[in-house]
């Protein structure tokens, strides 16, 4: 066994899995001397964010390409899978939630006959829970290197759901208040950002699909890089990957709607106040309009010498705005 302190800060694990699955830990110097010699097995070691002495020695230790190793040390990859010879090189997105946002990560594996090398970059947890739950049942790992794959890739999407699930429950929060009576401007704000942070992930998730189906289906899968018994498994990612795909999907048109609609009720609401001021101008105008004739200074005006002309006249104002009042009232203006 190997200790692991004497592994750099930047290597997180490094073992060899024999014949039977079982885990034999080693130092970066032995991963050459076991992948060429004749003991069945594979080596599994796992990078997050190494230095460039350290990809520049397994890629000499593992026989790695060139441009597959500066895709790895440099990140901003899109998911993609990229066949150098008899070596594998798949590129993923990970996500993880940091408070109400969502934060993105890398994590580029190399997948050999005898090997597989995953190089995590950004927000991206520890593979440690897949390395302990294939050891718990080493007959997973007799296939070899694409098992141990499977089971990165697994958890990767297995990672994408709470988050789906989390925006869903804030979206259905959100929807009651879109139905409340007043005008919120967060509201509209926070929809907003959770059809970015969606729009983001989809750009992270969708392109995964074609990952999985290429490892499933390529020319290097039918060179034995990825036995026929870990397709399967593959396959079952994949059915993962669609299903939050589509979720994502739906939960995108719901925000859609969500804005529509709540756009559309700041308009009616807007629309009602402008009807009831509409009205109440209306009946301010007829006084208004009436007062104003007999505010002007002519001598000879109709009714003005008689006594009863000031009550008649206030009554006739106030009988048209009655009239005016039951007017928008059926009309529902008031």
């Amino acid at each position: 066994m190997t200790n692991a302190a004497a592994l750099p800060a930047c290597v997180l694990a490094c073992a060899w899995y024999d014949g039977d699955g079982c885990r034999h830990d080693m130092s970066l110097e032995e991963v050459g001397r076991r992948i060429a010699g004749q003991v069945p097995g594979f080596a599994w070691i796992g990078l997050y964010e190494p230095q460039q002495e350290i990809l520049d020695r397994l890629q000499q230790a593992l026989g790695l390409h060139p441009l597959a190793v500066e895709d790895a040390g440099k990140a901003h990859q899109r998911p993609k899978v990229e066949a150098y010879g008899d070596t594998l090189f798949v590129a993923a997105h990970t996500a993880q939630m940091e408070g109400t946002r969502i934060a993105y990560g890398e994590t580029h594996a190399f997948l050999g006959r005898r090997f597989l090398l995953t190089v995590r970059h950004g927000a991206s947890l520890s593979y440690a829970p897949v390395r302990a739950r294939l050891e718990r049942e080493p007959e997973l790992l007799r296939p070899g290197p694409a098992m141990a794959l499977y089971g990165v890739l697994d958890f990767i999407v297995d990672n994408y759901a709470p988050i789906v699930d989390a925006h869903r429950d804030t979206l259905h929060a959100l929807e009651r208040d879109i139905f409340s009576d007043t005008y919120r401007r967060e509201i509209v704000v926070r929809l907003y950002d959770l059809k970015r942070e969606l729009t983001n992930m989809r750009g992270s998730v969708s392109p995964l699909q074609d990952v999985l189906q290429q490892l499933v289906r390529s020319q290097a899968a039918q060179g034995q890089l990825v036995p026929e018994d870990v397709r399967l498994y593959l396959r079952d990612v994949h059915d993962h990957v669609v299903r939050i795909n589509d979720a994502i999907d739906s939960l995108r048109d719901m925000l859609g709607t969500a804005l529509s609609v709540n756009l559309s009720l700041v308009t009616l609401a807007q629309g009602e106040t402008v009807k009831r001021l509409g009205a109440w101008a209306a009946l301010l105008a007829a006084p208004t309009l009436v007062t104003s004739w007999y505010g002007m200074n002519f001598a000879h005006m109709p009714e003005l010498a008689p006594r009863w002309a000031y009550p008649a006249l206030a009554a006739g104002v106030g009988l048209v705005c009655v009239v005016l009042y039951r007017l928008f009232k059926r009309a529902r203006w008031l």
